[in-house]
């Protein structure tokens, strides 16, 4: 008997050990998925096979028949009956890749060229005769990379996981949530998809996507709003703050105040106190029905910290001349 070559160690493939979880198994993948996946490296041919090596193993031990069945026989890899002319003597086994008991049966190793026909046989992915005594060399493991010297033919009607909805966060700054549009986002499977998003998305709201999830399930996408510089959202009000100079506080006049479809003229009376609050009307958030709300404008006057000569000397003569006396009532 010849020596069984292409044995393939999953646990190796995926860097986990033997008595990982399948929660630690499945957070690795996922890792390893997007590390190696095709749209992030075209053209590496490595990148590529590597990708379908760790799927393979993936699809392997992330079930837990077929990763009971793995576990059991590939132990005999590095038995004396595998790598010399002695071939160990296999207990029966029962069961089929369904799960269903089936009839007892020895398997043994001798009849297999290789360690991936045995393994193949024993959990129960492949149908396949040994070419030596005149049968076909078909083999159905859909887990098997092609880089492998094994023949294949593609199952007519492969199996499928059961249709499963999948949830996603996107997190987008106001701007974007306000304007909606095209966004390109990638799932944690690798997947890219370009998305048409909504205008006026708010903070806990959830897009769903049809058909994105697994096996035609749906894609809900949780959406979170960045906190903005400048604006902050009540409800579908925008508050934010305008500083005015001294002048205009005192003498009224238009200055222009930002919003999110741009910056407007807005008129402030005379006299305007630092902290009043002015109202831009239907400058705020769309609701569910398009409408809009406002947008809360807070004045604060803010002073000059350097002065040039001209305008100091100006200050000067005004302090000297005005009238208003702001601590009258403290002094009595």
């Amino acid at each position: 008997m010849q020596n069984l070559q292409n044995f393939r160690d999953y646990y190796e493939i995926l860097g986990v050990p033997k008595n990982a979880s399948a929660e630690e198994i499945k957070k690795v993948y996922r890792r390893l998925a997007r590390q190696y996946h095709p749209d992030l490296n075209p053209g590496n041919k490595a990148a590529e096979e590597k990708f379908k090596d760790i799927g393979e193993a993936y699809e392997v031990l992330s079930d837990t028949a077929k990763r009971s069945q793995y576990d059991q026989f590939s132990r005999y890899w590095k038995q004396k009956g595998f790598v010399g002319n002695k071939t160990p003597k296999q207990n029966s086994w029962h069961g089929s890749s369904n799960g269903r008991s089936t009839t007892t049966k020895d398997v043994d190793p001798s009849q297999f060229s290789d360690f991936e026909s045995f393994i193949n046989q024993v959990i129960g992915v492949g149908n396949r005769q040994d070419s030596r005594n005149g049968g076909s060399s078909t083999n159905t493991d859909p887990f098997r990379s092609p880089k492998t010297r094994v023949e294949y033919t593609v199952p007519k009607s492969p199996p499928r996981t059961p249709r499963r909805d999948i949830e996603a966060r996107l997190t987008l700054p106001l701007q974007k949530a306000y304007q909606g549009g095209k966004e390109r986002i990638r799932l944690e499977d690798g997947r890219s998809l370009e998305v048409n998003m909504p205008p006026g998305m708010v903070t806990g709201q959830t897009i769903r996507l049809r058909n994105q999830g697994i096996n035609g399930g749906d894609l809900y996408l949780k959406i979170t709003v960045e906190p903005h510089p400048l604006f902050k959202l009540d409800g579908f009000n925008i508050f934010c703050q305008v500083p005015v100079t001294p002048c205009e506080a005192v003498l009224g006049g238009q200055v222009e105040a930002p919003t999110l479809d741009g910056p407007v003229k807005m008129t402030i009376p005379p006299g305007v106190r630092t902290g009043q609050r002015l109202r831009l009307a239907n400058k705020g958030y769309p609701n569910e029905n398009g409408n809009r709300g406002d947008q809360l404008v807070e004045i604060q006057i803010v002073t000059p910290k350097n002065l040039t000569d001209e305008e100091r000397e100006l200050y000067e003569k005004l302090r000297e001349i005005e009238t208003f006396k702001p601590r009258a009532d403290l002094i009595g």
